[in-house]
């Protein structure tokens, strides 16, 4: 089937979580597609069977669920390209390996570690302090380059382990125009043979892209620029199969950094930076952790991928609040950027807000209600509409709902009186024992009567109505925090209300 359409692809392996860096080469492929009304492909890579983690695969497909950037094409989909996982693609690797020795552009490598580690000692000097396996140690080494035909033939009649390796040529300048970079020079000499077939028949990703790409008619691949060094291996490879005029255009992305510049935002970082997207329902196989995730904090889908968006890239606006559609609509390879994009946790909470802010109540409802559910709070559903615009303004996270809402629901376990003990006195407490008493028949629906009594007593006791609203407030919601507090009371109801307060006099007294 040929096709003259955009077609993009995401080619995760299923090792693991999926972090900031794999996501937002998700987006920036879904968004290209769709602003070229294109096709975006899901590929797994699952070509290391000793890093292959069960269950990883389902989760990278729930991940781009949640973002709202499903492919349209993937191993869960239908495809007139598939199959869309590279070990169920594991015999047209080998034809190509075989076409390459053949056509004198590979070569069988029989070398043990044991021979590798020697070459590495044997050609280590000062100025090559890390030797590689390339045109000026290939004849030096155990391979079909320095075998003769029998040698060669007794070798594979063993079943010798092997790996196919690719033969870079020597002396050579190769161009390569990066859709961001600009036009990229890399000098051959420089490049080693990278292995393309291992010894358990599986291609490495130098091979298996390249393969994959031509078969699956990819137009545009994106990539973080980490692989930009691959890049020649991968066009001597275009070249050498025949395919360099159906080679894909390149973008090589920036890295993400670490707030503070000094280097990649990488999975070690943890908690602290790296997050999943959200929680893996296994153990991390490197740290044992099973990591909380940027769901879990409380980040809506809208808002995670806004931000991720504008790591590295910019409509030119300054405008930085954009649905999915506004995103697709705006692309454009020419603004990302080629330095790397510091990520900031500080700035990334600050999206979540500027979009639990726009969010409307009926979408916010059914998130809220599970987070306060999952801390044991059950909201009833009227109560919660009307307390969601009350609060929303001073929520970064979903979370945040919890202690800015559950104070309607429930007595507050702990009220932090410590900040008003200083200040209290008998006077205090008699003016709430007489706010009690006064009160304890009175409707609370009418916040702005109850607001205006309460002052009314205050001034009669001289005493100054802020430093009553203070204690009181902390009494009904347990700190310094919350909307005003006669609209509190008026949600709450006169008998939470007394029940609250003689607890919190009981405790003062």
């Amino acid at each position: 089937m040929e096709t003259t359409s955009v077609r993009v692809r995401f080619a995760p392996s299923p090792t693991g979580g999926l972090h900031l860096g794999g996501v937002r080469t998700a987006l920036f492929n879904y968004l290209f597609a769709r602003k070229h009304n294109g096709s975006f492909v899901l590929r797994i890579e699952d070509t290391d069977q000793t890093r292959f983690v069960p269950g990883a695969e389902q989760y990278i497909i729930d991940c781009l669920k949640w973002c709202n950037i499903a492919p349209d094409e993937g191993p869960h989909l239908d495809g007139h390209f598939g199959p869309y996982r590279q070990s169920e693609r594991k015999a047209t690797y080998r034809q190509y390996a075989e076409q390459l020795i053949t056509q004198g552009n590979a070569y069988y490598a029989f070398d043990t570690p044991e021979e590798l580690e020697n070459m590495r000692n044997r050609f280590r000097t000062e100025a090559n302090p890390s030797p590689q396996y390339d045109a000026r140690v290939r004849m030096e080494m155990k391979n079909s380059l320095t075998m003769t035909a029998e040698e060669l033939h007794q070798e594979l009649e063993k079943k010798t382990p092997y790996v196919v390796r690719i033969k870079m040529p020597a002396g050579r300048e190769i161009l390569l125009n990066d859709m961001i970079r600009g036009e990229v020079r890399f000098q051959t000499d420089q490049v080693d043979d990278k292995v393309l077939l291992k010894a358990d028949g599986m291609p490495t990703y130098h091979l298996a892209v390249v393969a994959d790409d031509y078969a699956m008619q990819i137009t545009h691949a994106f990539r973080g620029e980490e692989w930009l060094p691959s890049a020649p291996v991968h066009v001597m490879l275009w070249e050498y199969l025949g395919w360099k005029e159906k080679m894909p255009e390149w973008a090589h992305l920036p890295l993400i950094l670490k707030p503070d510049g000094q280097g990649k935002l990488s999975k070690r970082d943890g908690d602290r930076l790296g997050f999943p997207v959200f929680a893996m329902d296994w153990q991390d196989p490197k740290s044992g952790d099973i990591a909380k995730g940027f769901r879990e904090m409380g980040f809506l889908p809208e808002a995670f991928v806004n931000m991720l968006a504008m790591l590295g890239w910019n409509d030119g606006s300054g405008e930085e609040i954009f649905t999915l559609e506004e995103l697709a609509e705006r692309f454009s390879i020419e603004r990302i950027q080629k330095a790397g994009a510091k990520f900031d946790f500080e700035k990334a909470k600050w999206f979540n807000q500027e979009w639990i802010k726009k969010s409307s109540v009926a979408t916010l409802q059914p998130l809220v209600r599970t987070t306060l559910q999952a801390n044991g709070i059950e909201a009833a559903e009227e109560m919660l509409g009307t307390i969601i615009p009350m609060v929303k303004d001073r929520c970064q996270l979903l979370n945040d709902f919890v202690q800015q809402s559950a104070y309607f629901f429930q007595d507050p376990a702990k009220p932090e009186l410590e900040l008003i003990k200083p200040k209290w006195d008998s006077n205090k407490t008699a003016f709430f024992e007489g706010w009690l008493e006064k009160t304890e028949a009175t409707y609370a629906d009418n916040a702005a009567a109850l607001e205006a009594e309460f002052k009314e007593m205050a001034s009669a006791a001289q005493l100054k109505v802020g430093e009553l609203q203070l204690p009181l407030r902390i009494m009904l919601v347990g700190g310094k925090f919350g909307p005003p507090v006669f609209e509190i009371i008026s949600l709450i109801g006169m008998e939470a209300t007394q029940r609250r307060v003689k607890t919190a006099l009981s405790e003062l007294a």
